[in-house]
């Protein structure tokens, strides 16, 4: 119920959305957009970066939130810049809901690159790589899990536990899109699970 209001308003914009139970949700937003990949991997490669007070940042310390990771390398210029801004549109839809306190977006970039994207610091880390990694190079290791072998830069979204659920594309996409998304992701964490069916022993044992 606490997710119920930002779900209608995000179905009357995208009401295809309506009709697909959530644990199709890859298969759906498959079909409505094109620069979503599933990713579906059960953990991410490690990732250490530092705040800007230098404390360190791993992304296991945020393994109940679900992370929008990023990444701003040094000559990446319009691309990033573009991303960025669509990401911290993204970020106002969520935090216009419950949703804020579940989602935490983590921007790495090197040193020397601005970032100029209207992002909410309430649930925003910019960070650097704590490592001797730079941003270009971490970004690969996270881009060498897609399949689609291109250049635009991506963004990951990480489900709770650490579970490297999905890749959007460059900045073509619709922010609805990763909010529904990320939306669903949250009411199946918080799905009862069914009952699992009883077996003829446990039947038998049942009368004693």
């Amino acid at each position: 119920m606490k997710h119920f209001l930002i779900t209608v308003l995000l179905l009357i914009v995208h009401p295809a959305f309506a009709h697909h139970p959530g644990e199709r949700i890859d298969e759906v937003m498959t079909e409505q957009e094109p620069a979503f990949e599933v990713a579906d991997r059960p953990s991410t490669p490690d990732l250490s970066v530092e705040e800007p007070g230098g404390e360190v940042l791993r992304l296991g310390d945020l393994h109940d939130q679900i992370v929008v990771l990023s990444f701003v390398p040094q000559n990446c210029d319009s691309p990033c810049a573009e991303q960025q801004a669509v990401l911290a549109g993204m970020q106002a839809q969520v935090n216009s809901s419950p949703m804020k306190e579940m989602v935490t977006f983590v921007t790495v970039h090197d040193a020397d690159a601005s970032i100029e994207a209207p992002w909410n610091e309430a649930n925003w880390r910019l960070v650097i790589p704590s490592d001797d990694e730079t941003t270009a190079a971490a970004a690969d290791r996270f881009a060498a899990f897609s399949g689609r072998g291109q250049e635009l830069p991506m963004a990951h979204v990480i489900d709770r536990n650490g579970r490297h659920a999905g890749i959007f594309h460059g900045s073509d996409f619709n922010r609805t899109n990763m909010t529904l998304y990320i939306n669903q992701l949250i009411n199946n964490a918080h799905a009862p699970k069914p009952p699992t069916e009883k077996g003829w022993w446990e039947w038998l044992t049942g009368w004693f």
